[in-house]
């Protein structure tokens, strides 16, 4: 055969070693690796589902909270009777305030007023049918913030719950493979030691 044309070289064999058959890969590894692919797969599953239910669970129920408030409250004009308690300028005073409800009767309770409101002025509150002052119902817009902060912390806490699951299997098979180690060990390092004893 001439320099021009030289042997043809024959294949050399691929030789793979699938995981599997890898002689370093304990069953504790195997285990650890299905319980990872679990795990995950709950994690794409259940995190939407966790979110959407749970936020979607709480928009209901606040909406329902919204209707009932704005039928049972409603806001009515009352004159300021006497000022409780005046505190600084940023915040709001407690003053008695007086009103006639919708059937004629008079009514007097304690409602939080602007600071320095004057006695005899008259102020917008929000009362219940019973007639006692109360809060302004929730809005819309605080049941939405209500149900994303729900979902949020529903999303946080699967997360948190998935973390802690898989540090907690790594750390049990971790002291599987320790005391196999330790084991092994026993049965190996005489046979070590032997070697150097002259």
């Amino acid at each position: 055969m001439s320099a021009r044309h030289p042997p043809p070289r024959e294949p050399r064999p691929r030789h793979h070693v699938p995981k599997k058959s890898n002689p370093l890969r304990r069953r504790s590894d195997h285990l650890e690796a299905w319980i990872s692919r679990l795990l995950l797969l709950i994690l794409l599953l259940g995190l939407p589902a966790a979110t959407l239910g749970t936020g979607l669970a709480t928009y209901r129920s606040a909406m329902g909270t919204v209707r009932t408030q704005s039928a049972e409250r409603h806001e009515v004009d009352a004159r300021v009777v006497s000022a409780v308690r005046t505190v600084t300028a940023n915040e709001e005073q407690r003053a008695q305030v007086r009103w006639i409800d919708d059937e004629g009767t008079t009514r007097t309770d304690n409602a939080l007023v602007k600071p320095h409101t004057p006695n005899g002025a008259t102020v917008r509150v929000w009362v219940t049918r019973d007639g006692a002052v109360t809060g302004p119902p929730m809005t819309e817009n605080q049941a939405m913030t209500t149900s994303w902060f729900t979902g949020g912390a529903a999303a946080t806490g699967f997360v948190a719950m998935i973390y802690v699951t898989r540090v907690g299997v790594r750390h049990k098979l971790d002291r599987e493979r320790y005391a196999l180690w330790d084991a092994e060990w026993e049965r190996v390092e005489p046979l070590w030691a032997g070697r150097f004893r002259r």
